[in-house]
């Protein structure tokens, strides 16, 4: 053996015996975080302990019980169990029946990670539609955040984040990307500009409508016991005060709730409450009405958009002759004001139409 390769191998050597020192032989355990408390509201990134798990909280979420729905993400065992390699298997296990939203990330038992595509009962990652392609788990590849299925939202984070900088944690960009997939023409009909347009044209009218998205749910409290139509077969079940306005569009009536929640698959009737617990329902109920609610104008928001009548009937399409015809012309102007500097943002022109 020559010199070179006599020096060569005995650093080898040492190199070995200091990583065998100073290494673990086994992976860290990982501690738990601190445990879940239902009165404890958590926002987006937030984690908590609860059955010797750690839990992740995609949202902001108020008493939903980590493990019961999607808002909490399994972060795997803790207090004695071990941590993946960090930027590899650090995913949670794939489990069926668990609720997965768009961009959810897990690994499945073949090794491999893979991302929700759409929101998902758990199906099974290998055989659905409803996951994206797989990455290899132990070969240190991190998935990247958006899948390709979505078609990427045209208004990014930091963007989103421009046009409400005061907004309450519970709206979250996360939230609305998640909600996307119940309407997948929203923002992806038509050319780029009318991608953009359609997107400011939504975002402006619910900034008008919760304050900056400041407001979760309707302010005026004298009003919530109004919003009950009991001659509706049906009811109020969740009682007579339960149906005021919540979420982005302020979804209020037991009619409105019951409509939604039968076209997005949750029971809004029995539960409306969920739509101020979960950030992904909220957008997901002014989703439902921009793309499938006339209400008292002659098209729907979204068509209104794509089909080029400007931003103006979208206005008409929420609120009518409340605002438009003359009937307030200042609320009218706001919202305006709104899309115009939204639309400034996300780097395109308003179009025609503004008013009603």
């Amino acid at each position: 053996m020559s010199r070179l390769r006599i020096i060569a191998a005995l650093l080898a050597a040492a190199c070995a015996t200091v990583l065998a020192v100073v290494l673990p032989t086994s992976a860290t355990a990982a501690s738990c975080a601190s445990a879940w408390n239902s009165g404890t509201v958590y926002t987006g990134g937030m984690t908590a302990s609860y059955n010797s798990h750690n839990w992740l909280a995609q949202w902001w979420t108020q008493s939903d019980v980590p493990g019961t729905n999607s808002v909490w993400a399994d972060q795997g065992t803790c207090g004695g169990g071990t941590n993946p390699p960090a930027g590899t298997c650090d995913y949670p296990a794939w489990a069926a029946g668990r609720n997965y939203v768009t961009g959810n990330i897990v690994r499945y038992t073949d090794g491999n990670l893979y991302i929700a595509e759409h929101d998902n009962p758990g199906y099974d990652p290998i055989i659905s539609t409803w996951f994206w392609d797989p990455y290899n788990c132990n070969g240190g590849t991190t998935p990247p955040t958006n899948p390709p299925g979505n078609g990427g939202f045209v208004v990014s984070q930091a963007q989103f984040n421009q046009m409400f900088p005061g907004r309450n944690s519970f709206y979250t960009y996360e939230g609305l990307t998640a909600a996307l997939s119940a309407y997948p023409g929203f923002a992806t009909t038509g050319s780029d500009t009318v991608k953009k347009q359609e997107a400011a044209a939504f975002l402006a009218n619910v900034n008008h409508e919760t304050g900056g998205l400041v407001y979760i749910v309707e302010q005026n409290t004298a009003n919530y016991p109004h919003y009950c139509d009991t001659s509706q077969s049906y009811g109020c079940p969740a009682g007579q005060s339960a149906y005021y306005g919540r979420g982005p569009i302020q979804l209020s009536w037991n009619f409105n709730y019951k409509a939604a929640g039968d076209a997005l698959g949750i029971n809004l009737l029995a539960d409306p409450y969920q739509v101020e617990r979960n950030s992904a329902v909220a957008w997901k109920t002014g989703l439902w009405y921009w793309n499938t609610q006339s209400g008292p104008g002659t098209m729907t928001p979204h068509n209104a958009m794509v089909n080029g009548r400007g931003f103006g009937e979208t206005i008409r399409s929420i609120n009518g002759s409340i605002e438009c015809n003359g009937g307030n012309p200042a609320q009218v102007q706001s919202r305006i004001d709104s899309y115009n500097r939204f639309v400034q943002i996300l780097g395109t022109t308003a179009g025609g139409n503004l008013g009603c």
